[in-house]
């Protein structure tokens, strides 16, 4: 396979949620100070000098030094590009308000690496340059669909907001049930088979959460807020054929009935019996599957090389794509982050344009893979033996069915308006208390979005 020299084969997860948003420039302001030109691309000799903000330093572990060695490798390739790497300032899960207080202090990141969420606060008010004016349309159509390896259709455009592209999407991941098989033998049950729907996903749960030493049956990353469990559960509610955003952004859909029966779907999980869905952390139940006590794990598909390593030589461990409701084909949702030039000095946009380029080349996409666990972007990467072909037949399990998904991908809710965080923690306690404590779904996500619909823009 083809991977940059000096990035090691490891795993683990980081997993990150963002936090309140306080006054910035207006879309106005920054549409006046918009470029009208392509930036020119440098000189040989040009030597510039970029920040670029990472999320992914936050960690100590792989996604860190992964990161890192990225970077130098980069800067091995461009000797005439200097990448200052930074994690975001504050705690970890102050993605978005780490770059909208330096905004604020008029010194942004010239690049930076903001969720999917994030998109279009990012575009709106955090000053990211429109790709298609700073590069051009054709460049940035080169680099997405141009070469053996083009980007999978639905995720090319995860990073555009009404036709125009911002960000370039960089690592992202859908939603896989991890299984312990040997859990699932345990309660007669056969791994193989594993469960098509979230019916059966109960049933399952159920049975395994009476084997002797298991911790419970299933659980589903989507339900923790502090992991941004809401990206799963987007893709939850619109496999019941609900929406939590129309699809236009102006109104919220958390009252609309096939909403509704998504949570009661939901519900169903943990009445089918005691511990068929544990009420546990997000961080708990991961660490509970990773030891072999729980049956069932919903989470990214960046996990898959944490889980295989934490289970090698002491319990089997398996995976499906994500359950639907009854007959109808899952609508998985996708995690993950993309890449934002924030910076107005042309040259220091065109060092960001590289970086761009490069960490998203088939290379590094393989790297990224078989590395950490991420969905291949370049999806046909998978059938190429030069580089995650003998990944993916290693994996039968996990990597193939993963893309599959791709054909059928939606894109992660991104809120409009400087609020939109504060509308992501009025549904993730709705769905605490529906889920948890039994509330009735209908009543909950009424004065839920009630409360949220206030806080969207009035336009």
């Amino acid at each position: 396979m083809k991977i940059p020299r000096l990035l090691p084969i490891l795993a683990a997860a980081l997993a990150v949620t963002l936090s309140g948003c306080a006054t910035v420039p207006t879309t106005a302001e920054q549409e006046s100070a918009a470029p009208t030109a392509i930036i020119p691309e440098l000189a040989p000799d040009q030597q510039v000098s970029i920040r670029w903000e990472s999320y992914n330093l936050a960690s100590a572990g792989i996604f860190g030094e992964t990161t890192r060695n990225l970077v130098a490798e980069f800067e091995r390739q461009h000797p005439n590009i200097d990448v200052d790497a930074v994690p975001p300032q504050g705690s970890a899960n102050e993605i978005a308000q780490s770059v909208q207080r330096q905004v604020v202090a008029g010194n942004p990141p010239d690049l930076a690496q903001l969720t999917f969420a994030d998109l279009r606060y990012t575009a709106s008010d955090l000053g990211a340059g429109p790709l298609d004016k700073l590069v051009g349309r054709d460049e940035v159509n080169k680099l997405l669909n141009d070469g053996s390896h083009p980007y999978a259709p639905r995720a090319a455009s995860l990073g555009d907001l009404d036709g125009t592209t911002y960000g370039i999407p960089y690592v992202f991941s859908t939603p896989m049930l991890f299984i312990n098989a040997d859990l699932f033998r345990q309660a007669g049950l056969d791994p193989s088979r594993p469960p098509k729907n979230w019916e059966e996903v109960a049933t399952a749960a159920a049975a395994i959460a009476t084997v002797p030493g298991a911790s419970g049956g299933a659980y589903l990353s989507c339900l923790d807020a502090v992991m941004g469990g809401d990206w799963c559960l987007t893709g939850m509610v619109r496999s019941a054929g609900g929406r939590l955003l129309s699809e236009d952004g102006k109104s919220l859909g958390w009252t609309d009935p096939a909403t509704v029966d998504a949570f009661r779907g939901i519900q169903k999980i943990v009445q089918a019996g005691p511990n068929a869905l544990p009420d546990l952390s997000g961080a708990d139940a991961q660490d509970a599957f990773m030891r072999g006590n729980l049956g069932m794990l919903l989470s990214s598909a960046a996990l898959q090389n944490a889980i295989l390593t934490a289970s090698e030589g002491k319990w089997q461990a398996t995976a499906a794509p994500m359950p639907g409701f009854g007959t109808t084909p899952s609508v998985p949702t996708n995690s993950g982050s993309a890449l934002f030039i924030l910076t107005d000095d042309p040259a220091k946009q065109r060092a960001a344009w590289e970086l761009i380029k490069f960490l998203t080349s088939a290379e590094v996409q393989t790297t990224i893979t078989s590395g950490i666990g991420y969905v291949p972007l370049r999806a046909s990467l998978i059938d190429d033996p030069a580089y995650l072909e003998p990944f993916a037949d290693a994996h039968p399990d996990f990597v193939r069915p993963n893309v599959a998904q791709l054909d059928r991908l939606e894109p992660w809710v991104s809120y409009p308006g400087p609020n939109y965080q504060q509308i992501r923690t009025l549904l993730s306690k709705a769905t605490e208390e529906i889920v948890f404590r039994g509330a009735d779904p209908e009543t909950t996500l009424s004065a839920a979005q009630d409360s949220a619909q206030a806080l969207m823009p009035d336009e």
